[in-house]
C-alpha cells in the first residue's frame, strides 16, 4: 500500500529508521510483528539488480527480538526447537524452527547465542514472544522471556563487505557465515551478523539503542555512496530464487518440517527433549502425504509476485497449491514454491496451475533455484 494511502496509527509500532526510509524514498508499507515495514522504493526488479549487483540497505527492524535468559535459557531454548543445539557456541547463529506439540511450524527464526544462558530469537512474521512465555509458565525453568529494544538493519549485497570495512575497519573479515560479533559505532551499540534474509552476501546490524535508528541509517548510507548502495527492501525474486521460506506463505503452523525437505533441522535420534517430539517421530514414521518443491510455471512473465494461493490441478483434481511465485528477471523464467501431494512431486512432473481463472503448465524443477551451494552466502572474506 503507498504511503498516501497508508493509515499510520500508534497501535502499530514504526521502527527506529522509519524517518530515514522515508527520507530515502520509500513509497509503500506494510503490517508484519506490528510493525510498520518498508515495502516499495520504486521498480521491484530494480532493486533485485541493485541487491545482486551492488548492495541494499533495508530496514528489518521487524524481525523482533525475543530474549531469553536465566538460569536455564539454555535448556529452554532447546525446549523450543528440534534442532541440537549441543553444539552452538557463543558468538554464533543458527538457522532453527520452532514447532507446536503436533510437530507444526511455528515460525523459522535465527537464533544467536549472546551467552551461556542468553539468547535471541530473530523472528518471521509470528507471535512467538507469547508463545515462549506461555510455555515458560509450567515449563518448571527458571528464565526471563521479554523482547528487547533491538532492531536489525540488513546491507546486504556483493559490495557490502567494502561497506562495512569503511564503517568498522578489518575487524569486520573476522565474522564468518553465521557468526556475529558486538560491536561499537561511533557510541552505537551494535551486535553485527553475517546473515540476512537475501540469499546474497551480507550482514544484519542489530541495534541496540532505538534511539539511535536514524543516525545508524544514515551512517551506513554515507559509507555505502562510493559503492553504489541503494535503499530497498526485501527482494521477493531473490529469495523465492534461493528457495528461502516466508512464514504464512510457504510455511505455516499446519506444516511440518518433512514436507518442507527440512529434516536436517530434526534431530529425534538424539536424548533432546523438545515440544513435538512425538508428533514428528510418527509423521516420520509414517511418511508425509504432501511435499514443497520448485516449479517453472510456462506462461506469459508474470506481472508481479502472487497475492493469494493458486491451485494446482492433476487429472482434474487439486493436488495442492503455489504459495510463493514471481518472474525472475535473471531466469527468465517465472519460478515458484508449491506445496503438493506427493505423488506429483518427482522432477519433472507437470501440474496445471490456475492463475486468475487461467489455466496454465507447470514443471516441477529443482530448488533452489539459483545458487543451490549457497556458494554466494557462505564465501569468505580474504
Amino acid at each position: 500500500m503507498s504511503i498516501k494511502n497508508f493509515g499510520f496509527g500508534t497501535q502499530i509500532r514504526k521502527s527506529p529508521y522509519f524517518d530515514s526510509t522515508v527520507k530515502w524514498g520509500a513509497k509503500g508499507f506494510s503490517v508484519y510483528n506490528h510493525m510498520y515495514i518498508p515495502r516499495d522504493f520504486g521498480d521491484p526488479e530494480q532493486n533485485f539488480w541493485n541487491l545482486i549487483q551492488t548492495a541494499i540497505l533495508c530496514d528489518v527492524a521487524v524481525e523482533r527480538q525475543v530474549e531469553i535468559t536465566g538460569p536455564d535459557a539454555y535448556k529452554f531454548i532447546q525446549l523450543l526447537t528440534p534442532r541440537d543445539l549441543s553444539k552452538l557456541s557463543i558468538g554464533q547463529c543458527k538457522y532453527v524452527l520452532i514447532t507446536n506439540a503436533d510437530g507444526g511450524v511455528l515460525n523459522d527464526p535465527v537464533l544467536l547465542r549472546l551467552g551461556e544462558n542468553h539468547f535471541w530469537l530473530s523472528l518471521g512474521d509470528s507471535d512467538i514472544l507469547l508463545w515462549a512465555q506461555g510455555v515458560a509458565v509450567n515449563s518448571g525453568l527458571d528464565v526471563k522471556i521479554t523482547e528487547p529494544d533491538v532492531s536489525p538493519l540488513q546491507l546486504q549485497g556483493p559490495k557490502s563487505a567494502e561497506i562495512m570495512i569503511k564503517l568498522f575497519g578489518e575487524i569486520i573479515k573476522d565474522i564468518k557465515y553465521y557468526w556475529f560479533k558486538e560491536l561499537d559505532l561511533d557510541g552505537i551499540p551494535l551486535v553485527v551478523s553475517r546473515t540476512g534474509w537475501s540469499s546474497e552476501f551480507g550482514y544484519e546490524l542489530f541495534l541496540r539503542d532505538g534511539s539511535k535508528g536514524n543516525e545508524l541509517y544514515e551512517k551506513t548510507m554515507e559509507a555505502g555512496k562510493d559503492f553504489g548502495i541503494k535503499p530497498g527492501h526485501t527482494s521477493t525474486i531473490r529469495r523465492i530464487e534461493g528457495g528461502m521460506l516466508s512464514y504464512h506463505a510457504d510455511a505455516d503452523i499446519n506444516t511440518n518440517p518433512f514436507e518442507l525437505g527440512l529434516d536436517r533441522l530434526v534431530n529425534l535420534d538424539s536424548n533432546i527433549n523438545f515440544i513435538g517430539k512425538e508428533a514428528l517421530k510418527k509423521i516420520k514414521v509414517n511418511g508425509v502425504k504432501r511435499l514443497q518443491v520448485g516449479l517453472e510455471i510456462k506462461c506469459d512473465r508474470l506481472s508481479g509476485p502472487n497475492t493469494s494461493f493458486w491451485t494446482l490441478k492433476a487429472n482434474k483434481k487439486n493436488i495442492g497449491k503455489v504459495t510463493s511465485a514471481v518472474y525472475s528477471p535473471r531466469l527468465k523464467k517465472n519460478i515458484a514454491l508449491a506445496m503438493v501431494d506427493i505423488k506429483y512431486s518427482k522432477i519433472g512432473q507437470e501440474i496445471e496451475v490456475l492463475i486468475k481463472d487461467k489455466k496454465c503448465i507447470c514443471e516441477v524443477i529443482e530448488k533452489p533455484f539459483f545458487d543451490p551451494k549457497k556458494k554466494i552466502t557462505s564465501k569468505s572474506l580474504k
